[in-house]
């Protein structure tokens, strides 16, 4: 991943996704810039995930914090 796609948000990153979608939806490009939104949407997806996978890390980390504290350990 790029230094710059490491620097956008989750938030970002999805409206940047939505949009890419919906221009190739949309249709009326070339083939040359369908294939450039195509590659750019799936790096965008990418990010997202690293997003919400970090984010399950966290509340998993955070779940088995509180289940060792409740039970004493």
């Amino acid at each position: 991943m790029t230094e710059a796609s490491e620097q956008l948000s989750y938030e970002a990153a999805r409206e940047e996704l939505i949009d890419t979608v919906r221009q190739l939806e949309a249709g009326g490009v070339s083939l040359e810039a369908s294939l450039a939104l195509w590659e750019r949407g799936e790096h965008l997806a990418g990010v997202c995930q690293q997003w919400l996978d970090g984010v399950r890390e966290r509340l998993e980390s955070s779940r088995a914090e509180d289940s060792s504290a409740e039970n004493g350990e």
